[in-house]
């Protein structure tokens, strides 16, 4: 079906779901989110354990972040304009929030891979504050984004948020574990703790939002929840967030006691695999609001 068919298929439909995100182009938009809540949470965590690797892998991933935004926007002006509205617009706060953590990442890594010093400590500190100002932001911003839109009632969730915050940890801890493989380091115990709270507030989080949007009495948010669970996105809910996010992850957890590199290698790959499909869902699971809703229209007239 081409975008004209399912356009004139979407608007004869009561529940048209959203297709601007997600769904052909629109992946690129996942594929930023993703990226960049990953490097919110690998910065976050990278700086409380003082990994260096980890630093330079968060700054990497975010610069691909605003990279990805960017192609999906086609044009990159249209991000400075989309800059003006941090007032009133979480977008705004977002792009802000990532021009911050960049360019006060950049300064901090650029200091501290040089190994300079004396005069320069001011400065790090000063870039490091900017940067973390724009990590909390980067993690916190793209949950309220969708809480925004209220023409999608299974987004405007008060739980979105806090879903996107726990992924982002998440995220990070997948990174950190990879990054301790690849580098032949020992992984601290703790950040196999944080993975399993973390996982655990997100999977609680996410059954509280599909319970509340099935039990809200919103048709549209219930339409949402139907397609998560037994509709159109239950493969990739099943098989990609669940399966691969979370089942192989604790097999792989509780197989090995010694957990050799490569199996916190894989643990860390299968749970950031998983909070992808997680976003994907999520993103497109949006169905709009009808205009008119069907038990109010008029019959058709013979």
């Amino acid at each position: 079906m081409n975008g004209y068919d399912q356009l004139i298929d979407d608007l004869r439909s009561d529940y048209r779901p959203q297709r601007e995100w997600g769904t052909g182009r629109g992946v690129l938009l996942v594929i930023g989110h993703f990226f960049v809540g990953v490097a919110g949470g690998t910065w976050l965590l990278s700086t409380l354990y003082g990994i260096t690797a980890g630093l330079v892998t968060a700054y990497v991933l975010g610069g691909l972040g605003g990279i990805v935004h960017l192609m999906f926007l086609g044009r990159p002006e249209i991000a400075f304009k989309m800059m003006r509205n941090v007032r009133t617009s979480w977008v705004s706060r977002g792009f802000v929030g990532l021009s911050m953590f960049l360019l006060g990442g950049g300064v901090y890594l650029a200091i501290l891979l040089l190994s300079l010093s004396g005069p320069w400590d001011g400065i790090k500190m000063f870039a490091q504050t900017v940067a973390m100002l724009g990590t909390f932001t980067i993690i916190g911003y793209m949950g309220f984004a969708y809480t925004a839109s209220k023409a999608i009632p299974y987004w405007h969730s008060p739980l979105h948020p806090a879903l996107y915050i726990a992924y982002a940890v998440r995220g990070g801890v997948a990174a950190l574990l990879v990054i301790a493989a690849a580098t032949g380091t020992t992984v601290d115990v703790s950040l196999l703790q944080l993975w399993i709270t973390s996982s655990v507030l997100a999977t609680l989080f996410f059954v509280f939002e599909i319970q509340g949007a099935w039990t809200s009495g919103n048709i549209a948010a219930k339409w949402s929840a139907r397609d998560v669970l037994s509709g159109r996105l239950a493969m990739t809910f099943y098989g990609g967030t669940l399966a691969i996010g979370l089942l192989v992850p604790v097999l792989l957890l509780i197989s090995s006691a010694e957990r050799p590199p490569v199996i916190m290698a894989l643990i860390g790959i299968a749970s950031a695999a998983g909070d992808f499909f997680m976003k994907l869902t999520t993103v497109k699971a949006g169905v709009y609001l009808p205009l008119v809703l069907p038990s109010r229209r008029r019959p058709a007239m013979s």
